[in-house]
C-alpha cells in the first residue's frame, strides 16, 4: 500500500507540514502527480462539483488548470484534529482574456492510515482583481520560503 507521510494521528507539526506538502504539490500545476497525495477511491466536493476517485480528480485538475492560468496557490493550516485537517487558502489566476482573479476558500480534509487523502471538501469564492492586485509574483512552481502566508499579507 502506498504510504504518503506524514501519517495521522496529526500534531501541529505534521498538519502544518502536510499542508505545505499539498499547497506544493498543487503549484506544480502536474495533475498526474497531485493525484498520488489522495487515496484512489478519493471523494471530493469542489463548489458544486463532485469528484469520485483518482481518474476523475485527475481530469478534474486538468481541466481547472487549463482554464485557470498562472495559478499560484497559498494554504494555512487551520485547525487538525486525529485524521483530519481544516486549512484556509487563496490562489491568484487568470482566464484566458487576461482577467485576474484571487479565489479565496477552505477546505475540510480526511486521510486514511496511510496519509492519503480521502476525502475533499472545497469551497471557494472569486475575486476579480487588477495586475496591480496581485500580490503572488514568485515564478510558477512552489511558493518561496521567504514568501510571506496568507496570515501575512491580511488574507
Amino acid at each position: 500500500m502506498e504510504v504518503r507521510a506524514p501519517v495521522p494521528p496529526f500534531t501541529a507539526e505534521t498538519a502544518a507540514q502536510k499542508v505545505r506538502l499539498a499547497e506544493d504539490g498543487w503549484n506544480s500545476r502536474d495533475p498526474a502527480r497531485v493525484v498520488l497525495a489522495y487515496s484512489p477511491d478519493t471523494y471530493w466536493r469542489n463548489r458544486a462539483e463532485f469528484v469520485h476517485g483518482r481518474d476523475e480528480a485527475q481530469a478534474f485538475l486538468t481541466r481547472k488548470w487549463n482554464r485557470e492560468l498562472d495559478y499560484r496557490l497559498i494554504k494555512e493550516l487551520w485547525t487538525f484534529a486525529g485524521n483530519r485537517i481544516a486549512v484556509r487558502f487563496a490562489y491568484e489566476w487568470h482566464d484566458d482574456s487576461g482577467q485576474w482573479y484571487r479565489s479565496y476558500g477552505n477546505e475540510n480534509w480526511q486521510f486514511d492510515e496511510h496519509g492519503l487523502m480521502t476525502h475533499r471538501h472545497a469551497s471557494i469564492n472569486d475575486l476579480r482583481i487588477t495586475d496591480a492586485e496581485r500580490k503572488y509574483h514568485w515564478p510558477l512552481g512552489r511558493r518561496p520560503d521567504d514568501h510571506p502566508g496568507l496570515s501575512e499579507l491580511g488574507f
